[in-house]
């Protein structure tokens, strides 16, 4: 029986770990051709070597979102051994808190840079190499709860979340002449190394006194009546790389438990 996205060339920035490694192996398990991309190179070699282990097909590349050359390297690997791209998810992406009145322009600067200006180079990338195929595409992109409300603690991030979205939309629109779509998946408090270091950064920062406190105070509003998995987003994440959301273009897709009712 075929999987829902069996064939589709897929390429994973971020893929190494946390959400990007669940997103990752759950299209492999469902029949695609992935292409593993991490800042890690060992982290998506790691990944790769488990994917084809498992019966699946992947390869891993790595470099920096933010470096252009990186992430066209990166698609041509791809297109290289597959023959061409069908879906782009954007994962990777950084957080680095601080009090609002102590942001500094560093700070601003790198994160708008990774989970902005990161995740504008790879829609362009893959864009660009979509419209010469002829074929159309999808890109999915990586929103945030933090893209829809704004958190003190950590400013720029909510900023570039905000951005996400914006792209989101700008790409939608941008791209729709080319048959290629583009949406969003936004999750709230999940339980992945990014989470798990940003709470110690958050106690570190004084607002909290033990490890695993922030996680535990943000994940007390989840409706769902618990915190995230990377599992949890896998199933939308099917849903926006099969045919299923061929009709779908410009949206962020909440999947927070509950935390932010829009």
């Amino acid at each position: 029986m075929a999987g829902r996205v069996d064939g589709k060339r897929i390429f994973i920035t971020g893929a190494g770990s946390g959400m990007g490694r669940a997103v990752a192996l759950s299209m492999a398990a469902e029949g695609a051709l992935l292409t593993i991309f991490d800042l890690n190179a060992e982290a998506a070699e790691k990944v790769s070597q488990e994917i084809v282990a498992d019966g699946g097909r992947a390869i891993a590349t790595s470099g920096n979102v933010v470096e252009r050359k990186d992430v066209a390297a990166a698609v041509a690997a791809g297109v290289e051994e597959y023959g061409g791209l069908d879906v782009m998810f954007a994962i990777a992406g950084i957080i680095r808190p601080m009090h609002f009145l102590d942001v500094t322009e560093e700070n601003w600067r790198t994160t708008l840079d990774v989970n902005g200006l990161g995740t504008l180079i790879c829609q362009q990338e893959a864009a660009k190499q979509m419209i010469a195929q002829g074929t159309g595409g999808k890109l999915i992109l990586t929103s945030s709860i933090a893209g829809r409300q704004g958190y003190p603690n950590f400013a720029p991030y909510c900023a570039s979340k905000f951005a996400v979205n914006s792209l989101v939309q700008a790409a939608a629109r941008g791209l729709a002449e080319h048959r290629i779509t583009c949406n969003a998946f936004a999750p709230g408090v999940v339980d992945t190394p990014l989470w798990r270091k940003l709470d110690l950064d958050i106690m570190e920062l004084g607002d909290t006194s033990a490890p695993g406190q922030a996680f535990e105070e943000f994940s007390g509003s989840i409706l769902a009546g618990r915190p995230g998995t990377p599992e949890d987003v896998t199933g939308t994440a099917l849903y926006l790389a099969s045919s299923d959301s061929d009709y779908m273009t410009g949206q962020v897709v909440m999947i927070d438990g509950g935390m932010v009712l829009v």
